[in-house]
């Protein structure tokens, strides 16, 4: 201090109080000031004021240093962490990017589904996908069966067709009527093959499609009735055991009414007097597979030949009207819902169909 006086502030300090002030010191420096008052022992006596300073550089010094060191590390931690945020990212996206470069090959051509191990938590994508890919190449190779069937079973009719037309115009003194018959049944036969192929088609897209359901008792009830009129003159009863009616089959009508229409037509042609259907389920749970039953009581068919008679365009007896395709068209049906067809004795003598279909 010296030859400096302190500038201290003119305020009034009660017994005891403790004041802090910063003040300006010698050479401009800033000081810390703390004051309080002091009095002897007797009530008579002087007050004094006790002052203590002290400079506050060094304290601001050491302020700036930790400040500087505070950034830096501030600094540092915020470089660190990007780093480490950039790596995470990194390292978590990897196998999108593996992914990724597995789609660009799928959608090549290089390969026909996903390939490669990934995490856990995206495992179940790739096999959903993996699936999904598998069910569209089967779609795919199924369309391409089909259209070739469909080809081949058409070029047959229309080379016949085509063979008569050029015989009929080398020999224009032929017959008419013999061409017209052989286009007639010509056509009988592509027609047949083309509603064959296009249920298979309709019965391949609906499969597995959500939301599909048919209620089993009005189409049961509507083919019996259209058939008790086809076949009024052969006097055949049909009769249709009572069902729940909460029974629904979880496909397409029309598939539905293709394979019950071509059971039924056929047990009426064979049937002695009577034919009986039956509808149960063969579960509790909602959904339950269908289990469908068609009995007659006609001449029935031998255990050996129950496969053969199911092969397309088999037939036991040319006397009786049909293509020999609507066993083979209801069992394909069925196996393409994921049910099955089998054949058996009638507790009446005749042929017993039993079918299994999906419920919904």
């Amino acid at each position: 201090m010296w030859d400096v006086a302190l500038s201290v502030p003119n305020d009034v300090l009660a017994h005891g109080s403790v004041h802090v002030h910063e003040e300006a010191g010698p050479a401009g420096a800033r000081l810390l000031l703390v004051e309080r008052t002091i009095t002897r022992d007797g009530a008579a006596a002087t007050p004094w004021r006790l002052i203590v300073a002290a400079d506050l550089s060094e304290s601001a010094a050491a302020v700036t240093r930790f400040n500087g060191v505070l950034a830096a590390s501030l600094a540092t931690l915020f470089v660190l962490l990007c780093a480490a945020a950039l790596a995470q990212v990194a390292i978590g996206l990897a196998p999108l990017r593996a992914l990724q470069r597995t789609l660009v090959g799928v959608h090549a051509g290089v390969s026909p589904r996903l390939i490669g191990r990934f995490p856990s938590e995206v495992q179940p994508l790739v096999d959903d996908f993996n699936a999904v890919l598998d069910r569209n190449a089967e779609v795919v190779e199924r369309a391409r069966t089909q259209a070739g069937n469909l080809a081949h079973a058409i070029k047959t009719p229309l080379a016949a067709m085509s063979q008569a037309a050029a015989v009929a115009l080398r020999k224009p003194e032929a017959s008419g009527a013999e061409l017209a018959a052989l286009v007639e049944e010509q056509v009988g036969v592509a027609r047949r093959h083309v509603d064959w192929n296009l249920a298979r088609a309709r019965a391949a897209a609906a499969q597995g499609v959500p939301g599909a359901r048919v209620p089993l008792q009005p189409v049961v009830s509507g083919l019996l009735r259209a058939l008790e009129r086809v076949h009024a003159e052969r006097g055949v009863t049909l009769q249709c055991l009572p069902m729940a009616p909460e029974l629904a089959f979880a496909g397409e009508v029309q598939d539905l009414q293709e394979m019950l229409g071509n059971l039924l037509d056929n047990a009426c042609k064979w049937a002695r007097h009577e034919v009986r259907v039956s509808v149960t389920t063969s579960g509790l749970a909602s959904g339950s597979p269908l289990r469908i039953v068609i009995d007659d009581d006609g001449p029935g068919i031998e255990a050996d030949r129950r496969e053969s008679v199911m092969a397309r365009g088999a037939r036991l007896d040319e006397s009786v009207p049909g293509s020999g395709l609507g066993l083979a068209i209801v069992s394909e049906l069925a196996s393409l819902y994921g049910g099955s067809m089998r054949l058996q004795s009638a507790p009446t003598g005749g042929l017993r169909v039993e079918m299994e279909l999906p419920g919904a």
